[in-house]
């Protein structure tokens, strides 16, 4: 029994935990034997190739993490991991380009697996005007403690406390699926910022709301947005993987009227 068939198997093990699935669940999913699962992860069996990737694929694994199952497992790496300067790239980044510009005059942008800002169209420019703390401007970008720093856009969001607790939320489920120290060290981060709370209780929730609204002072008016997450569908490159585009739409008519005015004004002025 190697090492790596140990750390393998203790990996599979991990992952499976962290989707709450029971042995037996994954092995009926997997369409193998508990036994031979068992076998797998405990190490008295070494995985082929095929099987790694199966599980793997059962488990919803991202694909920077199955290349560390595999060299686990005693195998090379199957995904690619480029920047996103490589012309191999190029058609992918074209399609988030085309993306962007399409939403206007609703904003959107681009993030990396790290939420720094890899691109965004001309509607965020006007949301960014009064932050107080230049250095939240310097690439790179990153957008969650842009969104939620005391210098940055937080002392706008009507709503902070609600819209913290959402993207805490969907950051400490990235970080329960990673476990990235990067992303970890940025989750303490932002908790330590101020809450927005008033009182230790959180924010009620809406019994007629959809979704978590993004609710943006802006000059007298108050902009309010919902959004939506994008990312490729099958991608086979590990970078490419972890590029996510947010798109922001208008929650109400005003928001609308106002988002097409500012973008009227942006083409008057250029």
């Amino acid at each position: 029994m190697t090492t790596s068939e140990t750390s393998a198997g203790s990996l599979i093990r991990e992952w499976r935990t962290r989707r709450r699935m029971s042995q037996l669940d994954l092995a009926m999913e997997a369409e193998i034997s508990q036994r031979h699962l068992s076998f797998v992860e405990s190490g008295r069996a070494q995985p082929s190739r095929e099987m790694v990737l199966h599980l793997a694929e059962q488990l919803s694994i991202p694909l920077r993490q199955r290349n560390r199952l595999l060299l686990a497992a005693g195998f090379a790496p199957s995904f690619s991991e480029k920047p996103l300067s490589d012309a191999s790239l190029a058609p992918a980044m074209a399609a988030v380009e085309t993306v962007l510009r399409g939403h206007e005059p609703f904003p959107a942008l681009a993030v990396d697996r790290h939420w720094n800002l890899v691109s965004a169209n001309a509607a965020i420019g006007p949301f960014l005007a009064d932050v107080s703390e230049p250095s939240l401007l310097q690439p790179p970008v990153n957008v969650l403690r842009l969104s939620l720093h005391p210098g940055g856009v937080a002392p706008r969001i009507v709503n902070l406390a609600e819209w913290r607790a959402h993207l805490l939320e969907r950051l400490q489920h990235q970080n329960d699926a990673t476990g990235d120290p990067v992303l970890v060290a940025l989750e303490q981060e932002l908790r330590a910022y101020p809450s927005g709370l008033k009182s230790g209780r959180p924010a009620p929730v809406e019994p007629s709301g959809i979704v978590h609204p993004l609710r943006l002072a802006h000059g007298d008016a108050v902009l309010s947005f919902i959004s939506t997450t994008t990312v490729f569908g099958t991608p086979l490159d590990v970078t490419l993987s972890e590029l996510a585009i947010e798109s922001f739409f208008p929650a109400d008519e005003q928001t609308r009227s106002a988002l097409v005015r500012l973008a009227k004004e942006r083409a008057e002025r250029s």
